[in-house]
């Protein structure tokens, strides 16, 4: 499959099922808590600024976008999770729309699920990680923000972030920066395997 990413816009941001775009398009869902660099994650892949907005404030997003790739895919940025600064009701509202889009969605292939290198994953990214696996979801785990650890430590927060996760090899594990573009092909051809 060849995506041509000048070809780009925002289908739809939907809080429910009866929302989400009715085609058959494969859909790549992303995942991570807030302030991971979802949205960074997302510009880089396509080799834009400021396509899946960023925000300095983590918690901005709180409906699930559905990005257009070339006509052909969704990318589809589901709100980050684990913001303190978010009542307790909002959260369970986001927990229960982002548990309907992940278990009910047929045009889900994989999600990608990212968590941030220089950390141990915290609970909210263990749980994710095993949600996926109850529900036989494939996963691609990016671990972001590589340039800011020494890349003589990767191989061992890798192993810590892997050890954390309960891993499992089947997936792929993939270190990514969006500031020195670090892990984009190896991303790309993770996802294009679900496509």
């Amino acid at each position: 499959m060849t995506i041509n990413t000048n070809n780009l816009s925002l289908t739809i941001s939907a809080a429910s099922k009866k929302q989400y775009p009715e085609n058959d398009w494969p859909e790549i869902a992303l995942a991570g808590r807030s302030n991971v660099g979802k949205s960074s994650f997302i510009n880089t892949l396509l080799n834009r600024k400021n396509f899946a907005r960023t925000s300095g404030q983590p918690g901005k997003t709180q409906l699930l976008n559905f990005y257009n790739i070339d006509d052909q895919v969704h990318f589809v940025d589901v709100p980050g999770y684990g913001y303190a600064r978010v009542s307790k009701k909002e959260r369970e509202k986001w927990g229960k729309m982002i548990e309907e889009y992940l278990t009910t969605r047929e045009n889900l292939r994989a999600v990608v699920s990212l968590v941030d290198i220089r950390h141990e994953p915290s609970e909210d990214d263990i749980m994710m990680y095993e949600f996926l696996k109850y529900y036989h979801i494939p996963v691609i785990l990016v671990a972001t923000k590589a340039d800011k650890v020494a890349h003589g430590k990767w191989n061992k927060h890798e192993s810590i972030i892997k050890k954390a996760i309960k891993f499992d090899s089947t997936d792929d594990f993939i270190i990514f920066s969006s500031t020195d573009k670090t892990g984009i092909e190896e991303a790309w051809k993770a996802i294009v395997k679900y496509l």
